[in-house]
């Protein structure tokens, strides 16, 4: 037998294969919707809006979706969550139905905080309350980045201080027309602390314009944001911002969750990385994704000229 019957031998038993394993993902897949039901939120109101998309909008309209504490932590509980959900492959986060995406952190409840630090004399004690605190509120930003679903973000009118440094941890940013941006923590006698002057120079690339923005916490408009490549594509109203993030959303919950989750797992790690230790970390992903299912089905649907479908992971 010669090279090319062995080939070709072995494509139709790979072709075989795979058209038994796409009609049994084709089987598992009919059913599969993201049951939102189960997460419990009250800051946060999740739906699914497209098959294995789960739609996370902020839900404190009356506060303009300011961040205080219970806001923070069901964050970070929300995206743990969805990290593991089978049933999630992307995800669409937004301001929901209030005035703006968010108003930044809620000044009330840094009052509650203040009185909290109020009661401890020693100042050794209050430092570590406020280390505590800062180290949950990073975590919470952290976990859009920690996801391994891809975290598209869809921001309206403003988008202030802690909007701010948690947009800079997803993975696509869209905004209106008319959204406009501050990193406010400098006017309020404060330091960025949950992650923007680590990410948003990595982001758009431009130190100097970085460094204006944090010493002066002077807004910008989407224009200037989309120039700067904070984000990446400018809808003319929030319905339409709205379409567009589910249709890409979409578009990516159709690909193999194997490569999308092991592509956004190398892109973090790459971020802070040597080009050479990404190569090894995606190499170390390869090796066995490679030998999955969703290599085959991809392969065979191309040749087939069929849509790929793809099961939960």
């Amino acid at each position: 037998m010669n090279r090319m019957q062995v080939c070709t031998k072995l494509f139709s038993s790979l072709k075989l294969m795979t058209q038994s394993k796409v009609h049994l993902t084709r089987n598992m897949c009919a059913t599969a919707t993201a049951g939102t039901e189960k997460y419990q939120f009250q800051t946060l109101k999740l739906s699914t809006p497209s098959p294995f998309v789960v739609h996370v909008e902020f839900n404190r309209p009356d506060r303009m979706n300011a961040f205080n504490r219970q806001l923070w932590t069901e964050i970070k509980d929300c995206f743990d969550q969805l990290h593991n959900d089978p049933d999630c492959r992307v995800v669409v986060l937004s301001g929901g139905t209030s005035k703006h995406f968010t108003a930044g952190i809620d000044l009330f409840d840094m009052m509650k905080l203040g009185q909290e630090l109020g009661a401890i004399d020693e100042v050794g004690r209050r430092g570590r309350l406020l280390e505590g605190t800062i180290k949950l509120y990073q975590d919470c930003i952290s976990a859009l980045e920690n996801c391994y679903k891809p975290v598209i973000v869809a921001v309206h009118s403003a988008c202030i201080g802690a909007g701010l440094n948690l947009i800079t941890a997803a993975d696509i940013r869209y905004s209106t027309r008319d959204a406009w941006f501050s990193l406010k923590e400098v006017d309020i006698g404060l330091a960025a602390d949950v992650g923007a002057l680590q990410r948003l120079p990595r982001v758009v690339g431009n130190h100097s314009w970085v460094r204006e923005l944090a010493f002066t916490a002077r807004k910008f408009s989407s224009d200037e944001a989309y120039t700067q490549g904070l984000v990446s594509r400018l809808f003319d109203t929030r319905e339409a911002l709205l379409d567009g993030a589910v249709k890409l959303a979409t578009e990516i919950a159709a690909k193999s969750p194997i490569a999308v989750q092991g592509t956004k797992k190398n892109l973090v790690f790459s971020g802070d990385h040597s080009v050479q230790e990404g190569l090894d970390h995606i190499r170390q992903i390869n090796m066995l994704n490679l030998q999955s299912e969703d290599f085959l089905t991809a392969i065979m649907a191309s040749q087939s000229k069929e849509t790929p479908v793809f099961a939960k992971l």
